[in-house]
């Protein structure tokens, strides 16, 4: 008989836990409800990037000194640097620079051991197209500036609040 009456009070102990937890999820449940949607309208909206977002390189042709830093610290050897040696002047002279970004892990060492800060990141992520060959950017594309998501009248811009 007692452990009838005990398997009846586990029993009950086990029901009112479970209507708790119920209850709980349930106020869960109810707290997100009054909630902003997270989802954007892509094309037509966009997010404003974090201040330390790692998008595409920008490259300033005529900061560029050729010491390939940027080549030796990169994690696969990712950016193609062509010079050639001025003898009159003993100085290295830049004749082409590129980076494929179907390949770049975007970890920004190549910026941040750069002597002459000739190259830094940009806010531009829409780097996406239909041929990967494309995605190899010379020192040209590399030196063009991505058009602020900010300044775009087109676009209704979202920042989201952590």
């Amino acid at each position: 008989m007692f452990l009838m009456v005990t398997g009846f009070m586990n029993y009950g102990q086990q029901t009112v836990r479970a209507a708790r937890y119920i209850g709980q999820s349930f106020m869960i449940i109810l707290s997100h409800a009054n909630r902003l949607p997270v989802t954007i309208q892509y094309p037509y909206e966009k997010l404003i990037t974090s201040e330390r977002f790692r998008g595409r390189i920008h490259f300033e042709f005529d900061k560029c000194i050729a010491c390939e830093v940027c080549v030796r610290v990169c994690p696969i050897d990712l950016p193609v640097v062509d010079w050639k040696l001025e003898t009159d002047i003993r100085k290295k002279r830049l004749l082409n620079y590129s980076i494929d970004f179907g390949i770049c892990i975007f970890c920004g060492n190549c910026i941040e051991y750069c002597p002459t800060n000739c190259l830094s990141m940009t806010e531009e992520y829409e780097l996406s197209t239909y041929d990967r060959h494309e995605l190899n950017y010379n020192q040209i594309a590399l030196g063009r500036l991505p058009m602020s998501v900010i300044d775009d009248y087109t676009i209704r811009t979202i920042r989201i609040k952590n």
